[in-house]
């Protein structure tokens, strides 16, 4: 199993793939998303949904998850190359991977998610919101009123229809983990509809988590910065792609493997203080929280 991570980001070759949310397999170098680490049971019994969980941070997520001892319903669009191998490592674990192919920008297809997640498992423990489109554009002229509209439905619409069709069946101790993003706190000039999707999450935990505090349900979020996920060859050119990382104080992007300790720790015990937070796996940028 893969344990050394990327430390030179000269290893980031020029790439770029022409659609979104973009295919993992087809990256150079492949993203890490295991290590050999053992798991420790923090998650034992418990079923997870996770949006986005075919590749990147929602692979790495799914599979950390998986090895703590969770079961995993996994919701993704079409990328069903990357969900077979996402459910392959699952399934490596003793655990049970739930494949689900849809478009959660569209409000039924969420309930859908959570119906057929009860159908398999019959509860619900953790949802990680984490499914994101993100699109360059030089300028606020350059953004289509479409494109303004369909990045919203994907990245902070689908978080609130998840919620809306999981909630009735979480329960005192279950939690709720949402992906944002550095964008939030830095902006972004070239992802300005995205950026504004992850203020927009942020906001949606710190309000969420106290409508849910009575019921013992905990909702936080976690922010990463550069991230070696499909998203970035399938937002940027083969210039940026090759520096992506470099401008953070640790001068490079993180594996997903990195960055999915901390919803381990948010969905397990470990994190059974936290509500209405937010973690910071960015490589060392100071944020202003």
């Amino acid at each position: 199993m893969e344990t050394t991570l990327i430390k030179d980001p000269a290893d980031i070759k020029p790439q770029h793939q022409d659609r979104q949310p973009g295919i993992e397999s087809e990256m150079s170098p492949r993203p890490i998303y295991d290590t050999d680490d053992e798991g420790y049971g923090r998650l034992r019994g418990k079923v997870a949904i996770i949006t986005g969980g075919d590749s990147g941070i929602g692979r790495a997520v799914a599979i950390q998850f998986a090895k703590e001892g969770a079961d995993v319903a996994i919701a993704y669009l079409d990328e069903h190359e990357d969900a077979q191998e996402t459910a392959d490592a699952i399934r490596k674990y003793g655990k049970e991977a739930l494949l689900i192919s849809t478009d959660v920008s569209q409000e039924v297809n969420c309930k859908n998610i959570v119906d057929q997640t009860l159908e398999k498992f019959k509860h619900i423990d953790i949802l990680v919101n984490n499914a994101a489109v993100q699109y360059e554009q030089k300028d606020v002229q350059s953004i289509t009123a479409e494109q303004w509209e369909y990045t919203f439905r994907v990245n902070i619409f689908a978080y609130f229809y998840m919620v809306k069709y999981t909630v009735p069946y979480l329960r005192d101790g279950c939690s709720i983990v949402n992906t944002a993003s550095v964008t939030a706190y830095k902006g972004n000039q070239t992802l300005m509809d995205y950026s504004s999707t992850k203020g927009a999450i942020i906001a949606f935990t710190r309000s969420l988590s106290q409508s849910l505090a009575e019921k013992g349900i905990r909702v936080n979020a976690v922010a990463p910065g550069p991230v070696w996920t499909p998203l970035i060859p399938a937002s940027f050119d083969d210039e940026k792609v090759e520096k992506f990382g470099k401008d953070v104080p640790l001068g490079r992007p993180a594996q997903p493997v990195e960055i999915a300790t901390s919803y381990v720790f948010l969905a397990s015990k470990e994190g059974s203080f936290f509500t209405g937070q937010v973690l910071h796996p960015n490589g060392g940028s100071i944020i202003n929280t």
